[in-house]
C-alpha cells in the first residue's frame, strides 16, 4: 500500500524469526500512547514466550498476526484471535497498533481492512469483537467507519496514573 507520505507499507503474517522486533517494537509503543493495555515496556513476553505464540497463531486457521513494514521497519501490527472451542469458534477479538510516527497515514485504515478481509474470507468467523478505551475518538469513529456497532462499556477498565478509564467494546456481525 501507498501511504500518504508516498511510503510504501507491506503486511504479511508475522514469522517466528520476527518474534525479538515485535517484541522491542511493543515496548517502544506501549509508551507512545495510553491506548493501549499496557505501557512503555510493558509488554512481558520473552523471546521464547513471543516465538510459540507466534508459531501456534502460524497454525490457526482463523487466527492471525499481521505486520506491516516500511523499509523493514515494523510501523503496526494487528491481531485477529478465535477460540479453538467449537461453540466460540464463530467469534474473534481483534487488536492494533501503529507506531507514532506513522499516524494520520491511513495505516490503521488499511490495517482494519485486512483484519476483517482475513475473517471474511476463513470460512468461519462472524463476530469480531474490539474493545477501545472511550476517550479514544479517532479510533472509535475508524471502527464505526467499517460497520462496528457498541455494545457495551466495561467501567474502569483502564488505570493509568492513578486515572480509571472505561473501555466501550465494540463488535462487527460479517
Amino acid at each position: 500500500m501507498k501511504l500518504r507520505n508516498d511510503e510504501e507499507l507491506i503486511i504479511n503474517k508475522v514469522k517466528k524469526e520476527d518474534a525479538k522486533e515485535m517484541i522491542e517494537y511493543l515496548n517502544l509503543i506501549g509508551g507512545e500512547s495510553d491506548n493501549l493495555t499496557f505501557g512503555e515496556n510493558g509488554f512481558n513476553r520473552s523471546l521464547e514466550e513471543e516465538q510459540n505464540f507466534i508459531e501456534e497463531l502460524s497454525k490457526a486457521k482463523t487466527s492471525a498476526l499481521l505486520v506491516g513494514r516500511i523499509n523493514d521497519e515494523i510501523v503496526c501490527t494487528a491481531s485477529i484471535i478465535s477460540p479453538t472451542k467449537e461453540r466460540l469458534a464463530h467469534q474473534c477479538t481483534i487488536g492494533m497498533s501503529v507506531k507514532k510516527k506513522y499516524w494520520n497515514n491511513g495505516i490503521a485504515t488499511y490495517l482494519l481492512s485486512e483484519v476483517i478481509s482475513f475473517a471474511r474470507e476463513n470460512g468461519v468467523t462472524e463476530i469480531i469483537h474490539l474493545g477501545v478505551r472511550s476517550e479514544n475518538i479517532i479510533a472509535r469513529k475508524l471502527y464505526k467507519k467499517f460497520g462496528f456497532e457498541e455494545i457495551g462499556i466495561n467501567k474502569k477498565y483502564f488505570k493509568i496514573d492513578e486515572k480509571y478509564f472505561d473501555e466501550i467494546l465494540m463488535n462487527l456481525y460479517l
